[in-house]
């Protein structure tokens, strides 16, 4: 007998698939269960997500005080807002310093839920990244709770830590990262779905939560739209690199310093989304005497980022840690050889379709570019195992179906 479609109720703090990797998740793990035949409704904070078909939306209002000043707190229409329970808390905190943004949408979600809840009688609930405490007031809904998480912040925690001088400046830091927080949360849900062997290590080690109550399905990649794109030409010497250049776990600093050790011929491409402060950037460029060989795009669209690594003839992903690693996915998908890092889940995801080399490591990655470049028929077959990888091991209708296996042990 056929299993009954689910009704499922996704949380996702920040929706737009342009705001970062859980935008991207909500997006197609959202669209695929429609597609699959499940009810799905979607709880998201901003910036919001388009439309999507199928997927009834229901916003949660957030006054982003951590990114507002003085005077430009204050709401147009309703200036005591700010005195109201959560807004005057998330307020607060973002003056000391803690991001209190994932807290407050869980807190929120979770009245919002309790209307939900009278009218569709969800079967599972799935958080995407929050793993805030209103998932543990949810429980009394009586409705399984499973959570995604990429990989646990005390990650990003440690990262930052390692480049912050001043002891006040670290203070700053453990004060921003919720990990207590969402340490304490994932040991009480049904279940943690993660995306990767190496995420789940992590988890076990710094939430606590058991391997047993872990389960790893990882991310697919749109092959409609990362493709080779046959009518585009490849660049000759043109290698690419995907991510924000001002996130440290990206180890954009020592592509930079390998592209001094790399032959002259070969040229950078980078997708960073428009970071705004390049100063130190910029001043190691010109340290590295490396005007004219790198190119910043800005933000492109997603039409544009598969040009872009269709004339790619490499791509090098640098990261000092991934719990995935999207952009090496996407390179692979659209047929470009990847030089990664063995940053944590990168050696899973390149396999046997790049060159995995040890993280912070400017020598080795100069020496592997210059490498494949020496070798073309190398490029062309690694170029050609990425795409098979791509389509065995990383596509969204496997991955939700290993989601809804999931959902039906605890629904």
């Amino acid at each position: 007998m056929t299993p009954r479609p689910l009704r499922v109720c996704l949380l996702c703090y920040r929706g737009n698939p342009y705001s970062g990797g859980q935008g991207i998740y909500l997006k197609h793990v959202a669209d695929e269960l429609v597609r699959q035949g499940h009810e799905v409704h979607a709880i998201v904070g901003p910036p919001y997500p388009l439309p999507m078909k199928g997927v009834a939306l229901h916003p949660i209002h957030n006054n982003q005080y951590f990114v507002r000043k003085k005077l430009d707190i204050i709401e147009p229409g309703e200036p005591f807002c700010i005195f109201r329970p959560l807004n005057f808390y998330e307020y607060l905190a973002s003056r000391t310093g803690a991001f209190s943004e994932i807290s407050t949408f869980g807190w929120r979600a979770y009245m919002l839920l309790r209307e939900l809840q009278a009218r569709h009688r969800f079967d599972i609930i799935h958080d995407n990244q929050s793993v805030g405490y209103g998932l543990l007031m949810m429980k009394s809904f009586g409705i399984p709770i499973v959570a995604t998480i990429h990989h646990p912040l005390s990650i990003d925690l440690v990262n930052v830590l390692e480049r912050t001088q001043k002891f006040k400046n670290k203070m700053k830091t453990v004060m921003f990262y919720p990990t207590l927080m969402q340490s304490s949360v994932s040991k009480r849900l049904d279940h943690i779905i993660t995306v990767s062997e190496d995420s789940k290590k992590a988890i076990t080690r710094d939430f606590g939560v058991s391997p047993e109550r872990q389960t790893v399905v990882y991310n697919g990649i749109d092959r409609d739209v990362f493709r080779p794109l046959p009518r585009v030409r490849k660049k000759t010497g043109k290698i690419i690199f995907v991510g924000n250049i001002e996130d440290g776990k990206k180890g954009f600093v020592y592509l930079l310093k390998a592209m001094s050790k790399i032959d002259r011929r070969v040229t950078l491409t980078v997708v960073d989304g428009g970071a705004p402060h390049r100063k130190v950037t910029d001043r190691l460029m010109a340290k590295l005497g490396l005007s004219g060989r790198v190119e910043f795009t800005g933000k492109t669209s997603t039409d544009e980022l598969v040009r872009h690594y269709s004339e790619s003839e490499l791509a090098v992903v640098p990261s000092v840690y991934e719990g995935f690693g999207l952009p090496a996915a996407e390179a692979m998908a659209c047929g470009v050889p990847v030089v990664a890092s063995d940053g944590g889940a990168l050696p899973e995801v390149v396999g046997n379709a790049g060159v995995v080399v040890p993280a912070r490591d400017e020598e080795v990655i100069a020496h592997a570019v210059n490498g494949l470049f020496s070798d073309r028929r190398l490029l062309r077959e690694l170029g050609e195992a990425g795409i098979e990888r791509v389509k065995k091991h990383f596509n969204w209708e496997k991955a939700v179906r290993d989601i809804v296996t999931v959902y039906r042990r605890f629904v």
